[in-house]
């Protein structure tokens, strides 16, 4: 029976630490649109000003250790335009644990066409993971209920963007190495997935006020299902943006911007989940700033379409 505990526990902890919901791994976002940086390096410096951006993301609320994300990502364009260098600093924990992982973004950015352009992207860092495995209730105490404490995991990864005013496609691997987490002997309990995002969004005006922009994500990883993010966004009179979203048999949700001034944005979303999981938790609360820095020469497009 012991015994039986010992891989019960194992198998929870994996749970966990490495698929948490269907693959999710990697943090999500409902704001996806606006913090695409986090896991497609080729967008640094897509906005051609200094960009900072921050959001919090408390997903199941009410649900005891229920995941929580914080971010924060900072981009430019270099003098000469072609280069970009960004940054993601990324505070991440989920029951029994926790990830805090920074990442450098180099992109290389070529025009494709009149406001058309594409661009390569490289990324690299670390990311530190903890597990306080021993906090878990267990019916008898168990000397292999090993804490993994600080175990770093560095990484890399590459993506594609390219984008006009209007319109965006990307595609990209945040984490290409499948770096193992935890072991049991010989046995591994944890690993490091591999994920593919392929994201995408076009404008357009509905009337002179009123501005439609859809977009999609989609995630993929090994073990599990594939998962369709479906976004429906309105922007009134370049200040307020507001619309819905749906994750493919996950969750629902609806979210709203408003643009402050013209280097200045707020956002928020609110998701509810459609499984039997919807049942334990208040939804998912997510809150974003996003701030333009002027150069002497040019102006912050204004608004931001993404």
């Amino acid at each position: 029976m012991k015994a039986l505990r010992r891989y019960t526990l194992i198998a929870l902890v994996a749970l966990l630490t490495v698929t948490r919901a269907q693959a999710q791994q990697d943090p999500m976002y409902s704001q996806y649109m606006f913090n695409t940086l986090a896991f497609n390096p080729a967008y640094a410096g897509s906005a051609d000003v200094f960009t900072v951006m921050a959001l919090s993301r408390h997903q199941w609320l009410g649900f005891r250790g229920a995941p929580s994300t914080q971010t924060l990502s900072l981009h430019s364009p270099l003098p000469g335009n072609k280069l970009a260098l960004g940054g993601n600093l990324i505070h991440d924990v989920a029951g029994p644990a926790k990830q805090n992982s920074a990442f450098l973004d180099v992109a290389y950015r070529l025009r494709t066409g009149a406001g058309t352009r594409l661009a390569f992207g490289l990324s690299g860092g670390f990311n530190l993971f903890q597990a306080d495995l021993a906090s878990l209730s267990t019916v008898e105490p168990d000397p292999h209920n090993a804490n993994i404490s600080g175990k770093l995991l560095p990484n890399f990864g590459f993506g594609l963007y390219w984008h006009a005013p209007r319109y965006y496609v990307g595609i990209s691997a945040p984490k290409l190495l499948e770096n193992t987490i935890g072991e049991d002997g010989m046995v591994v309990t944890g690993r490091e997935l591999r994920h593919y995002f392929l994201m995408g969004g076009y404008v357009m005006d509905l009337t002179q006020d009123l501005i439609f922009k859809p977009a999609v994500l989609v995630r993929a990883v090994e073990g599990a299902p594939l998962s369709l993010d479906v976004n429906a966004n309105f922007l009134l009179r370049e200040r307020v943006w507001f619309g819905a979203m749906y994750r493919w048999g996950n969750a629902f949700g609806v979210m709203a911007q408003y643009q402050v001034n013209e280097q200045l944005r707020v956002g928020y979303a609110f998701d509810m989940t459609t499984t039997r999981l919807g049942a334990y938790n208040a939804g998912t609360h997510e809150l974003m700033l996003g701030y333009d820095l002027k150069y002497t020469k040019g102006r912050t497009i204004s608004p931001r379409y993404f």
